[in-house]
């Protein structure tokens, strides 16, 4: 099963774009996933299980390297990124 994720990370610091960027660097580091970043999210596209795993992984790294930060996150079964087959 597919998986798309959008998600959009607050560290709650007045030095954020570090954490930010830290975060969407080690999601980028998965080959199986497709990560697309924007202004305003990160989209992360790939099989389910793969997706979750490495979120729940790398936002736990955040939190021990950065510490306080919310992630707001949407999740849609299926791969909806731009070039993937409807």
């Amino acid at each position: 099963m597919k998986l798309s994720v959008e998600i959009s990370m607050y560290p709650l610091k007045n030095e954020y774009i570090p954490a930010i960027k830290e975060f969407i660097q080690r999601l980028n580091t998965h080959p199986q996933l497709r990560v697309i970043t924007n202004t305003m999210s990160t989209q992360v596209f790939g099989d389910y299980d793969l997706v979750m795993d490495t979120l729940k992984a790398e936002m736990r790294k955040s939190h021990e390297q950065f510490g306080r930060a919310i992630f707001v996150c949407k999740f849609i079964d299926g791969d909806l990124s731009p070039t993937a087959d409807a």
